[in-house]
C-alpha cells in the first residue's frame, strides 16, 4: 500500500472501531441456513481463500462460521479490506497489533480491494506460525498465476449462486441432502417421487429461475432485479480494475460487450463481427469475454475444455444465470431460461462442452438435450448415454429426466 511513513500511527480507538464494526456484523448474522459449502471446507487449514461472485454469501459464511466456532468471539476478527481507515492505517500493523493483543484467527474480506494482498497474506502466513487466516474476493482472482505464489499454502474454494436444493432450505419449504450426478441418471424417478410429494416442487422451481440464485433476494423484495442489474455493472466498474490493470476505455468496451450478449443470449459469436462492433482486435474480445466468464456474469460453452491460459472462441455464451438474465434481458425466451438454469447448476461441479449433436456434454461422456414437456429423443436418438432434461414435469421416466432436478446437486 505505498510507504509505511504516509500511515498514521495505530492508536486503539482505530481498532476499537474494528472490532466495533467486526461484532456489530457477528451479532447480526443469522446460522438458521448456511451454504452448503461450509461443511466442505477444511477450516483446520492455516490459509483458506473462498472465492466467488457479489452476492452469493461469502461475507456471511465466515460470519457464521465464527459464531458457531468461537465460544471466545475475541479470538477472532472479521475485517473488510475495503474499510476506510486501512487508506490510512497499513494493514501488516492492524495485524501486528490484533495478533500481540490475543487475536489468532483473522477473517479478510474482499481482499482483492487492497493493493498487494497476495503479498501481505503470505508474510503473516510466515511471520505468524500460530495464526490462522480466511479470506474472501472476487471470482476473478487469479490466485495461481499471482506474483506471490500462495497455492503450496492455502487450501482454495469457490462458492457459486444457491443451487435450487439450497434454495428450497433457505425458504424453509424442503431440506433434502445433495445428489450425486449417478444418483440423478439412475434413480431420478424414485428421488423425484420423493420430493414432489412433500412440495409442489414446479411453483418453487419458476419462482428460482426468477430471482433464487442470491440469498440476498429476501431483503431485496421487488428491487432485486435491479440490484442484480446494478451489481453486474459494479463488478465491471470495480472489481475488475482492482483485479487487473486496465484502461477507462476497455471498460466500457466490456460494458458494450456485456450488452450486446444479454441482448441475444444464448449468444453464438462470430468473433470477427464481435470485434468489429466493439473496435478491438480478437484477442482482446477473447479476453473481455473469459474476464466476464471469470467474474461469473457469462458462462462460455466450448468445444474444447475451458482453458483460461489458451483462450479459444466459444461456441455459445450464456448469462450465468437465470436470475441474471432476466435482470439484464427485456424479453428472456423460456427455452434459452433453461439451458442457462442446467449449466449454472452443473458448471461449478462437473466439465461442460459443446457437443456436435445435443446441447452439453458432461465429462465427456453424458449428453443432454434441453427442452419442454414434448421435445423427443429426435436428435440424440442412438446415441450412448444420451438424456433428456425436461421443464414442466414432476417426474421423469428412463432417460427423460425433470429439469428441475439438476438443482440437487450441490
Amino acid at each position: 500500500m505505498g510507504d509505511k511513513n504516509n500511515y498514521i500511527n495505530m492508536e486503539e480507538q482505530d481498532i476499537l472501531q474494528l472490532i466495533s464494526i467486526y461484532h456489530r456484523r457477528l451479532a447480526n448474522v443469522s446460522l438458521k441456513f448456511k451454504r452448503f459449502l461450509h461443511n466442505e471446507i477444511n477450516w483446520d487449514a492455516r490459509l483458506i481463500g473462498i472465492m466467488g461472485a457479489r452476492g452469493v454469501g461469502k461475507t456471511t459464511l465466515l460470519l457464521q462460521h465464527i459464531k458457531e466456532t468461537h465460544k471466545n468471539i475475541d479470538e477472532a476478527i472479521w475485517i473488510s479490506l475495503d474499510n476506510m481507515l486501512l487508506k490510512t492505517h497499513d494493514l501488516q500493523a492492524v495485524v501486528e497489533y490484533l495478533y500481540v493483543h490475543g487475536y489468532t484467527y483473522m477473517y479478510f474480506d474482499e481482499v482483492h480491494k487492497y493493493k498487494d494482498w497476495t503479498n501481505h497474506l503470505k508474510n503473516f502466513y510466515d511471520n505468524y506460525p500460530d495464526l490462522k487466516i480466511v479470506y474472501t474476493g472476487s471470482s476473478m482472482l487469479e490466485i495461481d498465476n499471482s506474483k506471490v505464489d500462495l497455492s503450496r499454502r492455502q487450501s482454495l474454494y469457490t462458492l457459486p449462486v444457491m443451487s435450487f436444493r439450497e434454495y428450497l432450505e433457505y425458504i424453509g419449504t424442503l431440506s433434502v441432502a445433495p445428489i450425486t450426478f449417478e444418483d440423478l441418471t439412475q434413480n431420478h424417478v424414485s428421488i423425484s417421487m420423493d420430493i414432489t410429494a412433500r412440495t409442489k416442487i414446479l411453483k418453487h422451481f419458476s419462482d428460482y429461475i426468477n430471482f433464487g440464485c442470491y440469498p440476498f433476494f429476501k431483503e431485496a423484495g421487488r428491487d432485486f432485479h435491479t440490484q442484480l442489474s446494478a451489481i453486474a455493472q459494479l463488478v465491471i466498474d470495480t472489481d475488475v480494475p482492482s483485479v487487473m490493470d486496465i484502461s477507462y476505455s476497455s471498460i466500457e468496451k466490456i460494458k458494450k460487450l456485456l450488452m450486446i450478449i444479454a441482448k441475444n443470449v444464448p449468444f453464438e459469436p462470430n468473433i470477427s463481427k464481435l470485434c468489429a462492433s466493439l473496435d478491438t482486435t480478437r484477442d482482446n474480445c477473447l479476453r473481455m469475454l473469459y474476464m466476464l466468464d471469470r467474474a461469473n456474469i457469462l458462462s462460455l460453452l466450448t468445444k474444447e475444455l475451458k482453458n483460461y491460459k489458451h483462450l479459444i472462441s466459444p461456441e455459445k455464451v450464456y448469462l450465468n444465470n437465470s436470475n441474471l438474465m432476466i435482470a439484464l434481458t427485456s424479453n428472456p425466451d423460456i427455452g434459452n431460461l433453461r439451458e442457462t438454469f442446467f449449466m449454472n447448476q452443473l458448471k461449478s461441479k462437473f466439465e461442460l462442452q459443446m457437443p456436435k449433436k445435443g446441447d452439453f456434454l458432461i465429462n465427456g461422456k453424458y449428453l443432454f438435450e434441453i427442452g419442454g414437456q414434448y421435445k423427443g429423443f429426435d436428435q440424440i436418438k442412438d446415441l450412448p448415454n444420451s438424456f433428456l432434461a425436461i421443464d414442466g414435469l414432476e417426474t421423469g421416466v428412463a432417460n427423460r429426466i425433470p429439469l428441475w432436478i439438476f438443482g440437487m446437486l450441490y
